[in-house]
């Protein structure tokens, strides 16, 4: 990281991250004495519990293979802050980032001077987005929600098309304890006149969802009545995939990243962009350049093969609906004799649970802890997972590094470790999986 991002690193962490009063207000104060630049480009505004990120940056590259100029927001970042501010798919230059901080900053003042509270981390970040978005110009912004929805500070957009992947109960300190009040929250993207385009969901928050968008007048979109997968074969690297909307149907299609739930989150995109491109009513898109794009998509930290021999995998599963989805992909996309697990996970998190999930398809585990100030210490992640999982199973180790390579060798020691004998698999945070980037990756997004 240069020196010039560095400071601007910490100056927005010098912040803080967040609150207990979420309110649209300052974050409205910034963007107003910016000029409102969230009103320069058209948005599509994506919420839910799992799958927000990935669902965001494929609507970005189906959008920008419509030879439209795209900005992308997203959070949180793996390697650093200039990932969460995309312009036609590359993240912000340093530079660019920096001076737009410095021109923003002194309107922050303003701000934090007439509040109780100053503007954050994610709203600062929030305001750099809208501002470098209506400074380049783009065409269409695609923004991933950071918490919930109706009280995020991406709420300001008042997006034409609101996506919200499968929700699941999470964030409860903030969210509410249901499923109804989770989904209520993040029903609240949905705007006057906009179009709902949804992932299946359970009934309890799939209700929320249709009383908002009848009480705004929104139109639907969603999975199983509007577009669904009608055909999925795992293929070498990733799935073949057919999908059926209201508008076309697109045959293989190769998704090179692995889950049955990404296939559902490509369906997902593809309405999505439907729509966008469509006005509002889902409009057939080029075949090939749909399936150009759908060959493009990457999704860092998700199922990421980083090594091979042995082969080790990143997958920042954080709760028991995401690990739930993730172990199933590996126990039916990879043939391995043998499973180690590296695991750091956060204190707030449902880990008993998220262990659970995890034995059935690891024979050991390797405990950690990520950088994260909210992260469980290793000795009381190893404690858990012992009486989870056996004494026998478990190894502790508090640095990462450490706790990777003792996985590599752990999984080496698996026959014919060259073809495909042992993994590793680095899950339970998305601190975990940062790290982890960090230390096996060259910077990609």
């Amino acid at each position: 990281m240069n020196t010039e991002l560095a400071q601007v690193e910490a100056a927005l962490e010098a912040r803080g991250f967040s609150r207990w009063d979420f309110t649209l207000d300052r974050i409205k104060a910034l963007l107003d004495l910016m000029g409102d630049p969230q009103r320069s480009f058209r948005s599509i505004h994506i919420t839910g519990t799992n799958g927000k990120t990935s669902t965001t940056r494929m609507i970005e590259r189906l959008i920008r293979g419509h030879d439209l100029r795209t900005g992308m927001f997203t959070s949180p970042h793996l390697n650093d802050v200039t990932e969460r501010i995309c312009v036609d798919g590359e993240p912000i230059a340093a530079d660019r980032l920096a001076a737009a901080y410095y021109e923003i900053a002194p309107l922050a003042d303003l701000v934090d001077a007439r509040s109780e509270e100053p503007l954050t981390y994610f709203e600062m970040t929030v305001a750099l987005a809208m501002a470098a978005f209506a400074d380049t110009p783009i065409d269409v912004g695609v923004i991933e929600v950071g918490l919930g929805g109706e009280t995020d500070s991406t709420n300001i957009l008042g997006a034409e098309v609101a996506v919200v992947s499968p929700i699941a109960v999470d964030h409860t300190k903030w969210l509410g304890d249901t499923l109804e009040e989770i989904a209520a929250m993040k029903a609240g993207i949905v705007h006057d006149g906009a179009t709902l385009v949804t992932a299946e969901q359970e009934r309890s928050a799939m209700a929320p969802l249709l009383r908002r968008a009848k009480a705004v007048g929104a139109s639907l979109v969603a999975e199983g009545r509007g577009f669904e997968v009608t055909a999925r074969e795992v293929a070498v690297g990733g799935q073949l995939l057919t999908i059926d909307t209201k508008a076309a149907r697109y045959e293989d299609l190769f998704l090179p990243l692995h889950g049955v739930y990404q296939a559902h989150n490509a369906a997902l995109a593809l309405a999505a962009a439907e729509v966008l491109l469509g006005a509002g009513e889902p409009k057939a898109l080029d075949s090939q350049v749909v399936g150009e794009a759908f060959a493009d998509f990457t999704s860092p930290g998700r199922l990421e093969v980083v090594r091979t021999a042995p082969t080790v995998i990143l997958d920042a599963a954080h709760n028991p609906a995401a690990m739930e989805s993730m172990t199933a992909a590996v126990d039916e996309e990879f043939n391995f004799r043998k499973l180690v697990a590296v695991i750091g996970m956060l204190g707030d998190k449902e880990v008993d649970h998220m262990l659970e999930l995890l034995d059935p398809v690891v024979d050991e585990v390797v405990v950690t802890k990520s950088s994260s100030d909210r992260a469980m210490p290793a000795a009381t992640l190893g404690k858990i997972a012992r009486e989870t999982l056996g004494e026998e199973r478990v190894t502790v180790l508090p640095h990462l590094a450490d706790a990777i390579a003792r996985g590599i060798e752990l999984a080496e020691e698996a026959e014919d470790v060259y073809e495909s004998g042992g993994g590793v698999l680095v899950t339970g945070s998305v601190f975990t999986v940062a790290d982890a980037r960090r230390l096996l990756v060259k910077r990609s997004v």
